[in-house]
Parts: structure tokens; C-alpha cells; sequence
């Protein structure tokens, strides 16, 4: 039986009122069985998005918003909804809904920086992301971190973005984009044992990509290792070979 299955019986039974000890009991009729309906509701459309079908997450939602009309997640599920479905008017709606029932959860706000950043809307994206960096319990502070970097790139603000990817590493030494970021910022520095520290870091965690695989190659003239620079090289021709990074190699060859 699926994940979506298991949740769609598990909601039929509840709302059916199973028979429990004392014979059988409207669950509508308490608080704590209207929450229960709402979460399974929002479970069942988040097993729809999964599984790629937002047309059909979005009626167990309004569902659970039928049932709670103040609950930040079945406003921020349905705010992903929009995002996937290419309405960012609608889904700005919801996820702003989502962080004022919230009060602000960072989750929720570093959700929406990440789709105010798909929009090309950075200052705002950054500022999102600054809100939800100020939770210091938040077990994904790291990400916000990293994607305080990310953002302040875009933005021009490169020793931001440095600042952020050493505290998003601070937190998490595997995270693979600010790994990977650092090796470019402090090759550009040309702190090339640093960079090289950060790329190794990197090659670890990570496939290579023809962003790495360009840095790999750079680091390995640096430090003039002809077969690494050969090997990457060859990687670089076989797996990326469309990309500006391998147009990049072979005009600096």
C-alpha cells in the first residue's frame, strides 16, 4: 500500500468515526478530531504534490482550510501548489498567509525566500531569508545561510555572500553549495590553498559539475598537477560538453 493510500484510509476511518472502546465516536465533534482531519487532509495533498499531481492536492486543502481556517500549513502547502503551477500572484498570497498565522515561522519564511529567489525578486528574497536566519534554534539554519550567499551573489554583495557561506559551513561542514561557492570566491582571491581545501570538501560530498570540474581543473595548474588537470579535463569534454564552463576550459587552454 502507497504512503497517499495508507493516508486516504486512515482519513476515510476517521471521519467515519472508527469504533473505539465505548462504541463509536464523531470525531468532528472534538478539537482534537478536527485537527487530526485537517492534518490528514494537508498529509494527502502533500502525497499529491509529490507525486506530481498538484490538480489534485488542491482539494483535500481546501478541505483542511474548510476545517481550520487559520492553519499556516494547508496555506503554505497551498502556496507550493501555485509555485509548481507557474501562479506566483497565488502563491505569494499563501505563503504570505502561511508566515502571518505563523508568527513568522523560519521555515515558512525561508520557503518563500526561496520562491521570491525563483522569481528574480532578490531584495526581497534576501530579506525573507534574513528573518529566518534570526531563529537560532532552527534545525536548517544552515540553509538559510547558504541561501543568504546565493541570494547576496545576485545581489552584488560578494563578501556577504562570503560571510554567509562560511557561517552556513560553520553549522553543517557538508553543505555542498557552500563548499563548492567558497572554492570560488577564494580561488577569485586567489587564497588557492584555501580554494583548494573547499573544493577537495566538496569533491567528497558531491558529483562533480561543470562548475567544480572547471575550479578542479584551475587549482590543478595552480598547483601543477598535469595529470589532474588532464583527468578533470576529459571530464569536463565527456559529461559537460555543451556548457560556458567547457567553453571556458578550451579558450584557456
Amino acid at each position: 500500500m502507497t504512503l497517499r493510500a495508507a493516508l486516504y484510509l486512515s482519513l476515510v476511518c476517521l471521519l467515519a468515526g472508527c469504533v473505539r472502546t465505548g462504541g463509536p465516536v464523531d470525531p468532528m465533534s472534538t478539537r482534537e478530531g478536527r485537527e487530526a482531519a485537517r492534518d490528514a487532509y494537508i498529509q494527502l495533498g502533500v502525497g499529491h504534490i509529490r507525486n506530481g499531481s498538484t490538480e489534485l492536492a488542491k482539494a483535500p486543502l481546501r478541505q483542511a482550510l474548510e476545517l481550520d481556517s487559520s492553519s499556516a500549513e494547508a496555506y503554505a502547502t497551498l502556496a507550493v501548489v501555485y509555485q509548481y503551477e507557474m501562479e506566483p500572484k497565488l502563491a505569494d498570497e499563501n505563503f504570505r498567509k502561511a508566515i502571518s498565522l505563523s508568527k513568522g515561522d523560519a521555515r515558512l519564511l525561508n520557503n518563500y525566500g526561496g520562491f521570491l529567489f525563483e522569481q528574480k525578486r532578490y531584495e526581497d528574497a534576501y530579506a525573507q531569508y534574513l528573518k529566518a536566519a534570526e531563529d537560532t534554534l532552527y534545525g536548517e539554519r544552515s540553509r538559510v545561510f547558504e541561501n543568504l550567499g546565493l541570494t547576496a551573489l545576485q545581489l552584488g554583495k560578494r563578501q556577504e555572500a562570503k560571510h554567509y557561506f562560511e557561517r552556513a559551513l560553520r553549522l553543517n561542514s557538508s553543505r555542498s553549495v557552500s563548499l563548492l561557492q567558497m572554492g570560488l570566491l577564494t580561488f577569485e582571491d586567489k587564497d588557492y590553498v584555501a580554494a583548494r581545501s573547499y573544493y577537495d570538501g566538496y569533491s567528497q560530498q558531491s558529483r562533480q559539475s561543470a562548475q567544480s570540474l572547471l575550479l578542479g581543473i584551475r587549482l590543478a595548474k595552480v598547483f601543477d598537477d598535469r595529470d589532474q588537470a588532464a583527468s578533470l579535463g576529459l571530464q569536463l569534454k565527456r559529461i559537460y560538453p555543451g556548457t560556458p564552463e567547457y567553453q571556458q576550459y578550451l579558450s584557456e587552454q
